[in-house]
């Protein structure tokens, strides 16, 4: 991958982890910019905006399974109908507290997944995502 990051999407309903990896990766400046989502609803929505706008699509995702309203595996099922209108490859990792086999499985199973992180996301792993090789 030789690419720079631009964008990422942090979407994950805790406000520290969230800030905690948006502060991480900016302060390392790993990339430009990082919107974050307290559920995959919202995320979903922004980026099916961006999709219908043109606008700047994010070059990786970083998603949470457990959350309200709209949880990570209900994310990946919306995503899955709006990736064929994606013109850009985006890294879609699921970063969750869950280490159930069967949740990872099934989510490297899953369409447009690309790996699936056991929580907490440390910086050496943070460097092999988004440090162009």
């Amino acid at each position: 991958m030789n690419r720079r990051i631009e964008i990422i999407y942090v979407v994950d309903d805790d406000d520290i982890y969230q800030y905690a990896v948006k502060k991480k990766i900016l302060k390392r400046k790993l990339s430009a910019e990082v919107n974050t989502f307290k559920n995959g609803k919202d995320a979903i929505m922004h980026l099916g905006e961006v999709v219908k706008t043109g606008g700047p699509l994010p070059d990786v995702i970083f998603l949470d399974l457990n959350m309200p309203i709209m949880d990570g595996w209900d994310f990946l099922n919306e995503y899955a109908r709006l990736r064929p209108l994606v013109n850009k490859k985006i890294l879609l990792y699921i970063v969750s507290s869950s280490i159930q086999d069967s949740d990872i499985d099934r989510a490297r199973s899953m369409y447009g997944v690309t790996d699936y992180i056991v929580k907490p996301i440390d910086d050496e792993r943070l460097d092999d995502i988004l440090i162009p090789a």
